[in-house]
């Protein structure tokens, strides 16, 4: 009798440990999945006379001389961070602080609420926005349906927002590639009347998905026919315009 009952108990063990190594095995492969940011950004992470670059806990900090504006960012789903540090310096060149999240297993999902210590930092900045690329800026306007008073606005990158925002008063830069075969276009769509009338929209001619960051080709999307460096400013250019009007 004991050792049927001990057989039963070792066999629920085994099965206990197959699951969880098969589980483990599946996240390894997902995590592995993922898109690491090419050398070239590199050069946005060294401080220059414009911009000051500082690793921080669970962030990077691309800091202007005069700071006018603040801008806590959030990376698209499986996009190593460091991908994104040109398009943080180009904001910040424009004087724009910008904090770039760092998130677990590079899914914004695992810490909707990054955002929540850095305002606090920089209290010397009164306008904050909050946004990020892909699934990042999904999670972004997650995390502002309940810190609406507490920023200015939300920039989206290849985004949508679920949450209702049609009746705030917050400032809305929407912008996405022509070419980008990622973005749900149809969600993105129905996801409009979540926004203020007054938002601002830019489809970036000849752009994709991935060139908001700088980390080569994504799985499934379309071929961009400008330069990643373009997309980028063009994106910098249209958001500043916006914010400042």
């Amino acid at each position: 009798m004991r050792r049927r009952l001990w057989n039963k108990k070792k066999g629920m063990i085994c099965a206990i440990l197959w699951i969880f190594f098969a589980l483990g095995t599946v996240m390894v492969l997902y995590v592995n999945d993922g898109y690491d940011a090419l050398p070239i950004v590199e050069t946005a992470f060294q401080s220059d006379d414009t911009v000051t670059v500082e690793q921080i806990e669970g962030a990077v900090v691309f800091m202007p001389k005069e700071a006018k504006e603040g801008f806590i960012f959030y990376p698209g789903g499986k996009v190593a961070h460091e991908a994104y540090a040109l398009l943080m310096n180009a904001y910040a060149k424009e004087g724009i602080a910008c904090i770039l999240l760092e998130m677990p297993l590079d899914l914004a999902v695992f810490d909707m609420n990054a955002a929540d210590e850095y305002r606090d930092m920089y209290s010397e900045i009164e306008d904050w926005y909050v946004g990020g690329h892909s699934l990042g800026g999904a999670m972004a306007a997650s995390y502002l349906e309940k810190h609406v008073e507490e920023y200015k606005g939300l920039i989206l990158c290849a985004s949508y927002s679920t949450i209702d925002f049609s009746d705030t008063d917050l400032k809305v830069v929407s912008m996405y590639g022509s070419n980008d075969e990622v973005l749900n276009i149809k969600k993105y769509e129905e996801c409009r009347t979540n926004l203020p009338d007054d938002f601002a929209e830019l489809i970036i001619e000849g752009g994709n998905h991935a060139f908001f960051g700088t980390y080569g080709l994504q799985e499934g999307d379309g071929t961009a026919t400008i330069e990643n460096s373009s997309q980028i400013a063009i994106a910098v250019e249209f958001t500043i315009k916006n914010i400042r009007e």
